[in-house]
């Protein structure tokens, strides 16, 4: 098992709006970095832990906790020509852009960005690290359990 930050900008997708939805789940798409669409693409797997991140709002953080379930697939907003992801380089046969099915398993207090830079077991994580822009990035098992120990 493997485990994941993503971010999702609250307005787009929150964690409230998972949680509201049937199944509790979404599908992430409009991810348009080759190294994040690589993680979701090579690497992602039905089970992996997903820190659902709140991003680009006044306070950013982790909101809560999913679960991946759904192996990779073709996102079909690079075909749409009214979609703000389209991507004219992309074909049925070619795809370029990937999406993945995340649950959310638990909404949790929000975890501040500020917050997470005071603990020293996090210091590591990508997400903290000075220029770190990816909406995906990947969470070792200890920070895992650092964070889920700090939500419960």
């Amino acid at each position: 098992m493997q485990y994941w930050l993503m971010k999702s900008e609250p307005d787009e997708v929150s964690i409230d709006d998972v949680m509201a939805s049937p199944k509790q789940t979404t599908v992430w798409f409009g991810v348009r970095n080759y190294q994040a669409r690589n993680f979701m693409r090579d690497q992602m797997q039905v089970g992996d832990g997903v820190l659902f991140y709140h991003s680009s709002c006044p306070e950013p953080g982790i909101a809560g906790l999913a679960q991946i379930v759904s192996t990779p697939y073709p996102d079909a907003s690079q075909f749409d020509s009214n979609s703000k992801y389209y991507d004219p380089k992309a074909t049925q046969e070619t795809p370029r852009w990937i999406s993945i099915d995340v649950q959310g398993t638990q909404k949790t207090r929000l975890l501040p960005l500020a917050e997470m830079r005071t603990i020293p077991a996090l210091e590591d994580m990508v997400v903290l690290q000075k220029g770190s822009r990816l909406s995906i990035t990947p969470v070792t098992a200890a920070q895992w359990k650092a964070i889920v120990k700090l939500l419960k």
